[in-house]
């Protein structure tokens, strides 16, 4: 697909997870399944912690604010009055997860729910993914007995450390926890990997379909937004704008207007930042905070990654892997 070169005023990589560092069939075939098949099991066996009654009480209160949406499942306050009563909550709390995963909801106590049972299933080896190894360690080393290992393509490693070596800042910004962030990166088939980025970020921040959102990670980095470099993947339903700051990396074509699948990434070096924000969902509201948060886009292709219209390979710059964007200091 040939070199991108980047803008000289880039200075940090913003990077989402799903179908940019990670195949998206990875987090649906596998991680988006088990929490679904054990959601029930996993509530009952930690009810009575005090971390699992933390996590029912933010789905409770997003019940709340969802009340007045269609299907939405309300979570009643619990009584004591015996296990019909509780097995009556447990059952709303397992409605409620499933109704908002229906609708691929970005909630933050959805993903709170979903991180603290991938990183149950990693200490039980209930998961399973590309790699499955069997360890007999101590209980007391906190190490998981099956470790699942999250694919990383190939070309993500060493293009990251490159990046680094230029002086970047490389930040994860995910729909899903900063703990889970970590578990994938941490038991990746690249091995921990960790030490790469700089920062997790995650829907705590903002919402990512709100451009303030980038605006608080660029503060919290310490860079401007108009140093940014955003990354997406079928950007259906964007549209140039600047509201934060963000500038397309594209000829000045007419926009497509579908709305479909949008994917940021985001980069950054030493005290200034510039990103690329990765983020997955649908829906053009996310692809327009994104957009207004005055960023240089391109669109990452990846296998498996909706595909695009004709206007939209002709309207945005394209890059099927990390390795062909070029950086000012390449040589």
């Amino acid at each position: 697909m040939g070199v991108l070169p980047v803008p000289a005023e880039v200075r940090a990589i913003l990077l989402d997870i799903e179908g940019t560092t990670t195949p998206i069939a990875f987090v649906q075939e596998t991680l988006f399944p088990y929490i679904k098949d054990n959601v029930k099991e996993y509530l009952r066996a930690h009810w009575e912690e005090e971390e699992c009654q933390r996590d029912v009480g933010l789905l409770r209160k997003q019940a709340q604010e969802d009340s007045s949406l269609e299907g939405a499942v309300p979570i009643p306050l619990e009584s004591g009055s015996g296990e019909e009563e509780l097995e009556r909550v447990i059952q709303a709390v397992v409605d409620n997860v499933h109704w908002q995963m229906s609708l691929d909801r970005k909630t933050t106590a959805l993903k709170q729910l979903q991180g603290h049972m991938w990183r149950a299933a990693y200490a039980t080896g209930h998961v399973k993914g590309d790699t499955w190894l069997m360890i007999s360690l101590p209980l007391d080393l906190l190490l998981p007995a099956a470790l699942f290992c999250s694919r990383v393509f190939e070309d993500v490693v060493p293009a990251i450390r490159k990046w680094r070596e230029a002086g970047m800042k490389v930040y994860i910004y995910s729909s899903g926890s900063v703990e889970a962030q970590k578990l994938l990166f941490g038991y990746s088939t690249e091995g921990d990997i960790l030490e790469l980025f700089d920062g997790h970020f995650d829907t705590k921040i903002g919402p990512k379909v709100e451009s303030e959102s980038y605006r608080r990670i660029a503060a919290s980095i310490g860079c401007a937004t108009n140093n940014i470099l955003f990354l997406t993947d079928v950007p259906r339903g964007m549209s140039p704008a600047s509201a934060a700051g963000s500038h397309l990396c594209t000829g000045g074509r007419n926009r497509p207007d579908e709305a479909g699948v949008c994917l940021c990434v985001m980069v950054c070096v030493a005290c200034k930042v510039s990103w690329t924000a990765i983020s997955w969902q649908r829906g053009e509201d996310e692809a327009n905070a994104a957009e207004e948060a005055d960023t240089h886009v391109a669109v990452v292709i990846r296998p498996g990654n909706a595909g695009l219209t004709d206007d939209e390979k002709s309207y945005y710059s394209l890059i099927s892997s990390f390795t062909e964007l070029f950086l000012p200091s390449s040589t």
